[in-house]
Parts: structure tokens; C-alpha cells; sequence
């Protein structure tokens, strides 16, 4: 992932991508004032870690309820700050916060009964998040929420690209909870750095893989706890006896879903040659009715990349790859004498070999290659790439899909869907390779930010006296 952010005279300089104008001017920490708000957090966290699991989901789930009154105000914030549609900012902004995943989470931390003993979950500490800026509400709270329903305390760094929406989430949190136990630090990189050597014990991200890296080298002096969901350079592998309407909509739809701003959105499309060019037609058809504009105009279909740097990323990827002998198939339509960060939704026709298919886009761009249609070549092509977070496969044969599915390493698998729509809440979120360490959501996930201690009694006796105590 690009990003881009002016810092002058101590403060984020932060720019709405449609018009270019400045929001507001936010002031950066220091590293004396990251160390601070690591310290308020460590003061705030026996209490809270104290604080019975039922009361601590209680005061979770208000929060969240104080966040989803407000949706509307926040939904309009998110598109001001990060650009993405009014619709699908909403979307966002609707997300989490809903008791039934507050319950889900409650569920993972609770004591589990062996046969003489109890398995309880003990929090770390301090955890430190730093979240992203494509889902800038969301992305806070999917790792926030579980750190501090397991007795941690967080201090929170959103991106420099979307200071107010990550403010606006702290505040929320902060109000709800008791004094420490939420801390907000603002900053670029430099900030990120202190957050990340400070006395925090463990470290949730979700970023580019360069940074999860970085993060990672730092952390291991401390032996610190990771969380860290990293790029993604998502395959689909579309064969010829699929639903080709269907498959062509959710490549067109789920490649420009946020501007293709996602980690897990489609980013390289492989089509069994012989339906290639009517897939090219459907997509081609599909691609121009979305329309770049402002993300409040209702006829805006997507928004602007997040900053400048980032258009100027994605133009160069597509440049190098019409180099290359790609060929633009189509292309939609972006404002005209506009200052904001537009490029049109567009759809690619790749060689196999085309370097677009290797590093991460994460721009509006549809890239459609031909296979042979077998399932050995389907999943070497999807393979070929350092990443693993999400894969797509369509076909009406599932046995044959699921074959494919199987055979494709990454942590998630989409069968004639695409997963972040049609996941439950309940599925883990994990990336193999270089797209991440560790994992969160999903019983197995929310349990990462603890760590599990085993009470051993001499008798199931006396276990049955200590179970209301331990929970």
C-alpha cells in the first residue's frame, strides 16, 4: 500500500483527495508524549484487567452503540478524510459495533473447563494498535475491541491519511471506558516507531508488508506479541463452465469495491481462454458505468485513491504494464479539471508474465489473463506471488472448485463469492507468506490478544468451587 502525508511544523497536514483542500491541521506526537500515553495505559490496566469479563463487554457494547447512533456523521468523515463512496462509507460505519460480535467475543475469552481445571485467559498488557487508512473506522475497532475485551488497555495510532476518523473512534472508546484505558497518539511512521519500541507487550497492524516487517524486526528484541494482517495480490480463477455473469460482476465489483483499496481485493483475474473474450466484453460493459467522482455525489460510483502518491503508484503500474503489451480494454469516466486524486476504473488484458500480476495495486484496476483451464495450471498461477490473504475460485463443479480452493495457499478461499462480503463474523482472518503474522477475528483470532493460563485442581470438586471465581 501507498500513501502520502504532508507534515509541516508539527502537524499532519490533512487533505481531502477529492478537491485537494486542507481539513484540518492535526498535531503530531513525540516520543516523549507516546511514552506518556504508553504509561497512562499501563496505570489504567490492572484495574481493567480486573474488571469481571461480563462488565468489561457491557461498557464495549455502550461504546459501540455510541458509535453506531452517530454512523451518519461518521460514514460523512470517512468520505471527507479517505474519499471512498457516501455508500459504502456507510456500510463501514455500520460495520462492528453490533452486540451479536461484542457476544462472539465475549465467548472466546470465557474460562474453558478440562476435566480437574480451568483454562483461563490472562491479557498481556499494553497493546498498541496501528490501523489503516482504508477502513478507518473498521479497521480500529477489529483490533481495539478484542485487545481490550481480553483486560488489555490500547493505545491507539490510526494513519496519518485519516487522522480525525481514527480521533473520532478514540474519542468514542475513551468516553465509554475509564480514564486510561484508551490513549490516542497521531503521527507518521516516526510515531509508529516509538509506539512500537516503547513498553507496550504486544503489537496489532494491519498495513503494507514492508511496514509489518519493520514492525516485526523491532518487536522481536522484546519478544513482543504480534498481530499483523499485510498485503495481498488476490487471484481469481475464473473456468469456463462457471456462472460467467455472475463471475464478471463480482471481478469488475470486487476489484473497484473502495476504490480497489482493500487487501483482499481482486487484484488478478485468470479466465480459462476459452471464454476470455466474452469475459472481457462483460467486464468491459460492467467497468464504465463506474463513474470516479466525489464520494458525496451520488453518481459517483468510486472515489479518489487515497492521496496523490497513490494515483501516481497505480498509473505507473498500468503504464508499465501497456509497456509490457497489456491492452486497456475500457475505462471509466473521472472528472474533468479536477484537483482530487481520480483514476478511471479500468480494465486490463494481461500477459501472463505482465509485472502488474506481482506487486500489489491496490487501485480501480480489473487485470483479466487467459489459462488453459486445468486445475494444475489454475493453481500455479494463483500461487505465484509472495502473497496469501484471499483467493476467489468460480465454477459450478464444486468438487472441482473446492480441489482448486484447497490447492491455492492463502488464508482465505471465496467459492462463487467474494469472502469479506460473505464471511461470518465467527471466520478467522489470517494471511500466509508474506501477508501476515499471526491472525485476528474468529474465536482462534479475538484468543491472540491473550494468553492462555491453566488452573489445575486436585479434584473436580474443587474445581466446581473456583469456576465462578476464575470467570
Amino acid at each position: 500500500m501507498v500513501q502520502g502525508v504532508v507534515i509541516e511544523d508539527g502537524c499532519i497536514v490533512d487533505v481531502n483527495p477529492s478537491t485537494g483542500e486542507t481539513i484540518a491541521k492535526v498535531r503530531v506526537d513525540t516520543p516523549e508524549t507516546v511514552a506518556a500515553a504508553i504509561a497512562a495505559a499501563h496505570a489504567a490496566q490492572p484495574a481493567w484487567a480486573a474488571t469481571p469479563l461480563a462488565e468489561r463487554i457491557a461498557k464495549l457494547k455502550a461504546v459501540c452503540a455510541v458509535l453506531l447512533a452517530d454512523k451518519d456523521a461518521m460514514a460523512a468523515l470517512i468520505t471527507q478524510e479517505m474519499g471512498k463512496v457516501h455508500a459504502e462509507a456507510v456500510e463501514e460505519a455500520d460495520g462492528l459495533a453490533k452486540d451479536d460480535y461484542m457476544d462472539l467475543i465475549a465467548a472466546a475469552n470465557a474460562p474453558q473447563q478440562l476435566e480437574n481445571g480451568l483454562v483461563v485467559r490472562e491479557a498481556h498488557g499494553v497493546v498498541g494498535v496501528c490501523s489503516p487508512w482504508n477502513f478507518p473506522c473498521d479497521e480500529p475497532l477489529l483490533l481495539s475491541l478484542p485487545a481490550l475485551a481480553a483486560g488489555n488497555t490500547v493505545v491507539l495510532k490510526p494513519s496519518e491519511v485519516v487522522p480525525l476518523v481514527g480521533a473520532k473512534v478514540a474519542a468514542a472508546l475513551m468516553a465509554g471506558l475509564p480514564e486510561g484505558v484508551v490513549q490516542l497518539v497521531q503521527g507518521d511512521g516516526v510515531v509508529g516507531a516509538a509506539l512500537v519500541g516503547g513498553d507496550v507487550q504486544m503489537i496489532g497492524m494491519t498495513g503494507s508488508t514492508a511496514t509489518g516487517k519493520k514492525i516485526m524486526e523491532a518487536a522481536s528484541k522484546d519478544l513482543k506479541r504480534l498481530v499483523l494482517e499485510l498485503g495481498g495480490k488476490d487471484p481469481m480463477v475464473v473456468f469456463a463452465d462457471a456462472d460467467l455473469a455472475k463471475a464478471a460482476e463480482d471481478a469488475v465489483g470486487n476489484s473497484l469495491y473502495n476504490c480497489g483499496q482493500v487487501c483482499c481485493s481482486v487484484e488478478r483475474v485468470y479466465v480459462e481462454a476459452s471464454v476470455l473474450p466474452a469475459f472481457e466484453e462483460a467486464c468491459a460493459k460492467l467497468a464504465t458505468d463506474f463513474a470516479a467522482g466525489d464520494g458525496m455525489a451520488e453518481a459517483s460510483k468510486i472515489g479518489p485513491l487515497v492521496s496523490s502518491l497513490q494515483k501516481e503508484h497505480v498509473a505507473a503500474q498500468v503504464d508499465a504494464a501497456v509497456a509490457a503489451g497489456a491492452k486497456i480494454v475500457a475505462q471509466g469516466a473521472v472528472p474533468g479539471g479536477s484537483a482530487g486524486n481520480f483514476y478511471p476504473a479500468t480494465v486490463l488484458s494481461t500477459p501472463l508474465d505482465s509485472t502488474i500480476h506481482k506487486s500489489e495495486t491496490f487501485g480501480p484496476i480489473v487485470a483479466l489473463s487467459s489459462f488453459d483451464g486445468s486445475e494444475g495450471e489454475a493453481i500455479k498461477l494463483a500461487n505465484d506471488t509472495e502473497y496469501g490473504l484471499a483467493a476467489y475460485v468460480y465454477s459450478q463443479d464444486l468438487d472441482k472448485a473446492t480441489r482448486v480452493a484447497m490447492g491455492i495457499k492463502a488464508g482465505q478461499v471465496g467459492i462463487n463469492n467474494w469472502s469479506l462480503a460473505c464471511a461470518p463474523a465467527s471466520c478467522p482472518w489470517i494471511g500466509q507468506k508474506s501477508s501476515g503474522y499471526g491472525y485476528h477475528s474468529g474465536a482462534d483470532g479475538w484468543r491472540q490478544f491473550s494468553v492462555p493460563k491453566s488452573l489445575i485442581f486436585s479434584t473436580k470438586e474443587d474445581l466446581g468451587t473456583q469456576h465462578k471465581a476464575a470467570e
